[in-house]
């Protein structure tokens, strides 16, 4: 694999754009980013060619995320590329990131590792469930409720450890409200359920944040949060969306709205960073 150029990224986002269900992450970064910034999802990019034709790309975020978009497998050149670089996880379809693990060595420890079924919905099909409550943007929530329910989402969804999750959550609810990602569904004054999106392009956006609290569980809440979200998506011109399901009740929700799933995602997060040996 070699780097990416300036020259070279029309050819990447073409070919991330026809392997976007897999590829949202690293997508909307190069789209946000480019090749430069310090941002935490600025990124390196990497490219194989065959022949004229780009084959696979490997992203490394500024925050040392890998996330890799390897089609012909070619893990030990990715990981090649990555020697005497430090890394903090790997996020990806399930074969590539697991190539990838395998391929770096990491070993360990981890604060999250854990393959989740992998969902996508052409919102054409999105069914609507009925119910009471109506969504706003998370800004327009109760602040202290919400920073709440994020701290307990990283702490059940993501594995975070307590004591990171108590400093990240005020930086992870300004990004949301400055970002205008997340929604809350709201009955009256009550909050039921939040949902996001984790990334977004003009045509396809990938689900996150979903979190109901144990109190309101088992109401349907989050499922009309997350339809309402969608329909809203839908209706500013987004077709599809994707997703991944951190337990059998969220993967319920999600059928119950029509999405169906396309293969398995990796999560994996380490507990400290780790140099990349060649």
């Amino acid at each position: 694999m070699i780097p990416a150029t300036q020259s070279d990224l029309a050819e990447v986002d073409a070919f991330l754009s026809a392997h976007v269900t897999c590829a949202m992450f690293p997508l909307t970064n190069l789209r946000e980013y480019g090749l430069s910034g310090d941002q935490p999802y600025a990124q390196r990019l990497w490219l194989a060619r065959h022949g004229a034709q780009v084959t696979d790309v490997l992203a490394l975020t500024h925050s040392g995320l890998v996330l890799p978009v390897l089609p012909s497998a070619t893990y030990a050149a990715a990981s090649d590329v990555l020697a005497g670089l430090s890394v903090t996880g790997v996020v990806g379809r399930q074969d590539w990131a697991r190539g990838m693990q395998n391929a770096c060595g990491l070993t360990g420890p981890f604060t999250l590792n854990r393959d989740e079924p992998h969902f996508a919905l052409h919102l054409s099909a999105l069914q609507m469930p009925q119910g009471a409550g109506q969504i706003v943007p998370l800004a327009q929530a109760p602040a202290d409720t919400i920073k709440s329910w994020i701290h307990a989402y990283m702490i059940e969804a993501l594995d975070t450890p307590k004591a990171q999750a108590d400093v990240e959550v005020f930086s992870r609810y300004d990004r949301y409200v400055a970002s205008n990602s997340h929604v809350v569904l709201m009955d009256g004054t009550q909050p039921l359920a939040m949902c996001g999106f984790n990334a977004r392009l003009p045509q396809i956006v990938q689900v996150g944040g979903v979190y109901t609290p144990p109190a309101l569980r088992g109401q349907g809440h989050a499922r009309r949060a997350l339809g309402q979200h969608l329909a809203q998506a839908r209706a500013a011109g987004v077709q599809q969306a994707v997703l991944f399901a951190a337990s059998d009740t969220a993967a319920n929700t999600y059928r119950a709205l029509g999405f169906e799933q396309i293969g398995q995602w990796t999560l994996l997060l380490l507990a400290e960073p780790q140099v990349i040996h060649g």
